[in-house]
């Protein structure tokens, strides 16, 4: 078959006697023996398994475990860096218009671009989690499959995280073995067995290496120290979090004397920076849902005694005046799966002069875009970084303003 242009989810598409075939391990252009690896009414699923006419982009995949039936945590090792950037870009501005219904000229107008962070395409991912098989290999799963590939190095995680004893001894009870390497210098290292966490001891490693459950690890952001569990969420690009607080206050220009809400606020990250911004008279809300979340936040604001911290979904919070406008920005980083109507219609009711929404998907991004425009506010700015090289995903910082006067 010959592949066509780049589509969500790490694939390409292309079509063979009228049927579309969504392919892995291809690129648009090239000339490709593809095996069927997946059947469905009206798709098909395959991996590129020998290019017959290759790409200009094509390079030879750093991994050996980035192949065909091999781990499905890589989408594009086999895209030269430069060109997974472009990849990216182009996903983006396909969901902007089939999801969003922006026009070609309105996405030309933002000029949407996905850009590097430092530090190169290996060796950034500071959170690891090795799913482990029914021998107790240690391993990453396939694509789309729960099946377990043993690996004896992942070479996008983080290099101290490289060097732990996990891969390539026998872990007879565990189902799972969390990863961390902090950007404060803390390292974990955690087997998960029925919903129980177990210390594991790392050899010449300092004692914040060993870890029992809900054991803290610092992280450097924004110019404050964090403490979180080791299994809470955090941003696992070591340069992610002070990239995405540099644009949220980039694009809404918080002033001083200024509320604001932080919906989706995890540990607080954007609050604080908010807090910072718009002054120690100011109002600063938080809304986050996970009780891991909420205790951490608290912990990490203590010293800010104008940002609040609700624990509730958002959706309830706002639905339940939990919090109320008027308020003059609001930040948001929802799950994957986006905001949703309800919420994006009850920000727009509390009547903020700017809303930033930070997007780990871009399809639920652009749906979200397009209540927005119906709402008649505008989608004013777009950015777009490449926080997990060598894989399909990307985060998008959009500034949404509302209908002029």
């Amino acid at each position: 078959m010959t592949v066509d242009a780049v589509a969500p989810g790490g694939h390409c598409v292309a079509r063979v006697d009228g049927q579309v075939v969504f392919v892995r391990h291809a690129l648009p252009g090239e000339r490709v023996v593809a095996e069927v690896t997946e059947l469905h009414r009206g798709f098909a699923r395959a991996d590129a398994v020998e290019i017959i006419e290759a790409s200009p982009d094509r390079v030879t995949p750093p991994c050996p475990y980035a192949r065909p039936g091999g781990c499905g945590g890589c989408d594009l090792q086999h895209v030269a860096p430069a060109a997974q950037l472009g990849w990216k870009t182009a996903v983006v501005r396909e969901q902007l218009t089939r999801l969003g219904g922006l026009t070609d000229a309105e996405i030309d107008g933002l000029r949407v671009t996905v850009e590097a962070l430092p530090g190169g395409p290996l060796g950034w991912r500071s959170r690891v989690r090795y799913a482990v098989d029914a021998a107790g290999r240690a391993g990453l799963l396939k694509h789309r499959s729960h099946e377990v590939v043993p690996i004896d190095r992942c070479l996008i995680a983080h290099p101290v995280i490289q060097e732990l004893p996990v891969l390539g001894r026998s872990w007879p009870t565990a189902e799972a073995v969390e990863t961390v390497a902090s950007t404060g210098g803390d390292v974990a290292v955690t087997a998960l067995a029925d919903g129980v966490a177990t210390r594991i001891d790392v050899p010449s490693r300092p004692a914040s290496a060993q870890v029992d459950g809900p054991a803290l690890v610092r992280e450097v952001a924004a110019g404050r120290d964090w403490t979180l569990p080791a299994g809470g969420f955090w941003q696992v690009h070591p340069a992610a979090a002070d990239t995405l607080v540099d644009a949220v206050l980039d694009l809404l220009a918080p002033q001083p004397g200024e509320s604001a809400w932080d919906l989706y606020g995890g540990a607080g990250l954007f609050a604080a920076a908010l807090a910072g911004r718009v002054g120690p008279t100011a109002r600063v809300t938080m809304v986050e849902s996970a009780a891991e979340g909420v205790a951490a936040a608290r912990r990490n604001l203590a010293d800010l005694p104008r940002v609040e911290v609700v624990a509730a979904r958002v959706e309830t919070a706002l639905a339940r005046r939990r919090i109320t406008g008027p308020v003059d920005l609001v930040v948001l980083d929802p799950p994957r799966t986006g905001a949703g109507a309800a919420v994006v219609r009850d920000m727009i009711a509390a009547s903020p002069r700017a809303i930033a929404y930070v997007a780990c998907d871009p399809a639920a991004f652009a749906r979200d875009v397009r209540t927005f425009t119906r709402a008649g506010w505008r989608l004013a700015a777009l950015r777009g970084y490449d926080l997990f090289p060598m894989t399909q995903h990307v985060e998008l910082v959009g500034l949404f303003l509302p209908p002029a006067d």
